[in-house]
């Protein structure tokens, strides 16, 4: 047995709802691997699970990424072995403690260039970026991409990624601060949608074009420009509900304004099978290696601040990635 701390949450609500427990841990099941983890990720899911936008079986964890050390090993379990150095992502929320059992099928091992934090801050956010840039969207060199929250943490991975093959960028951001920083990992254009339309800003940078593909993590308050940003025939990802879920809209909407696509797309559908597991974080870790893009923690948190934390994310008031240290 290991004595852990651990959040949960009976009821959804703010912030204040997190609560930190002891628990005994026993040891791993067929499958499983106990980590002793290092340093956990925060994203902005987790607020969807505290909140209720996203209902979970109550009571329940939050967290959903994190990165340690393997500190035991179940039955059946191949590739794994106690000291090794690894980080994962879960369905499940509970990666908010200092250890957890976790199956193997999302756990990966790092290598001696990714350290512990920048993997906690990484992994999803940037499988994400993986998935939406190279197989979602499947980004061109030369085309235009329009980037929402460019400022954020899965934001400014996207910007570099988009650059680091070729793309133009056009991002939005809510200020002068945000835009500058989008501008530093590589936005050729920024928006500052607290200040001026977007769509009519995207088709002056396009020279009425439009863009092809609009990737967006906002949701209900940008779902109206991305459509109007979009070329015919372009696609808008949403990915994300940072200012709260998209309703219903009429279909023909997309044929009036130019036959478009639209996606809701999730890393889990990305990431069915092992191999593509392997495959989408190999591709990360390189392009993290070669220094194409990297990881900003502009925030990090003891681990028993979540509450804090997800205050400032849920505020805006946050840049770049964010972690919590047990």
């Amino acid at each position: 047995m290991v004595r852990a701390r651990v959040a949960s949450f009976a009821t959804p609500g703010g912030p204040e709802v997190i609560d930190w427990q002891d628990a005994e841990i026993g040891a791993p099941g067929a499958g499983e691997v106990l980590v002793r983890q290092t340093a956990i990720g925060l994203n902005y899911i987790d607020t969807y699970h505290r909140s209720g936008l996203y209902p979970l079986p109550l009571p329940s964890g939050l967290g959903t990424e994190a990165a340690g050390v393997v500190e035991a090993v179940g039955d059946g379990v191949s590739g794994f072995s106690v000291g090794d150095r690894v980080a994962y992502f879960s369905a499940k929320p509970g990666a908010y403690a200092t250890h957890r059992l976790v199956g193997t099928y999302t756990l990966v091992k790092l290598p001696d260039s990714i350290d512990d934090r920048t993997a906690a801050a990484s992994l999803l956010k940037g499988l994400t970026t993986e998935f939406l840039v190279e197989r979602c969207a499947k980004v061109q060199a030369g085309e235009t991409v329009l980037v929402h929250a460019a400022a954020g943490g899965v934001g400014l991975l996207l910007v570099q990624w988009l650059k680091a093959i070729g793309a133009r960028v056009i991002g939005t951001t809510s200020s002068p601060v945000k835009a500058e920083l989008a501008k530093a990992n590589g936005c050729d254009e920024v928006i500052l949608y607290t200040r001026e339309e977007v769509a009519p800003r995207v088709r002056e940078l396009t020279s009425g074009a439009g863009v092809r593909v609009v990737i967006d993590g906002v949701g209900r308050d940008t779902f109206a420009s991305s459509i109007d940003s979009l070329s015919p025939r372009g696609l808008m990802i949403s990915y994300g509900n940072a200012s709260g879920p998209v309703t219903a809209f009429e279909l023909g909407l997309l044929a009036r304004k130019g036959s478009l696509f639209v996606t809701r797309p999730t890393l889990f559908d990305y990431c069915r099978t092992r191999a593509e597991v392997e495959a989408a974080s190999a591709r990360l870790f390189k392009m993290l290696a070669s220094g194409k893009v990297k990881v900003r923690i502009d925030q990090s948190y003891a681990l028993e601040d979540a509450a804090a934390a997800h205050r400032d994310l849920e505020a805006r008031a946050t840049t770049g990635s964010t972690i919590l240290l047990p």
